[in-house]
């Protein structure tokens, strides 16, 4: 197996995952995956498409993920990884995409108006 690579996006976050045949290591941004997402919430969520596809300690991940914040990168990391495991064996394809997992999540932050504090709050309106 040569390495596999995928795309995801989560809010501003775009995460870039290679996939080789290893024992299981996770490099994101240079760091381990404990040291770059400290949460274990979060450990969980990104190592989740693994464990539905029972495919725990075959593959050595490396990411380079960018934009917005820690959610974020997480959730675009794991709809990479999930890509990344469709592409390696498409029977995974219908576990993954069970949990959603494959769905582009579109929600985006909405734009802030002129004329207004915040994209929809208004000022305090006074009658008199």
């Amino acid at each position: 197996m040569e390495m596999i690579n995928a795309i995801g996006r989560r809010k501003a976050s775009v995460a870039r995952v290679y996939l080789t045949k290893g024992d299981g290591q996770f490099v994101v941004n240079g760091k381990q995956l404990k040291e770059y997402f400290p949460q274990m919430h979060i450990q969980d969520s990104i190592v989740d498409p693994f464990v539905t596809v029972e495919a725990e300690k075959l593959y050595d991940v490396k990411v380079n993920v960018k934009g917005g914040g820690f959610k974020g990168q997480a959730e675009a990391t794991r709809m990479a990884i999930s890509r990344a495991l469709v592409k390696l064996n498409e029977e995974f394809r219908s576990p993954l995409k069970a949990k959603k997992y494959l769905t582009r999540d579109a929600r985006v932050v909405e734009r802030k108006k002129y004329g207004k504090p915040k994209a929809r709050k208004s000022f305090q309106f006074s009658k008199r």
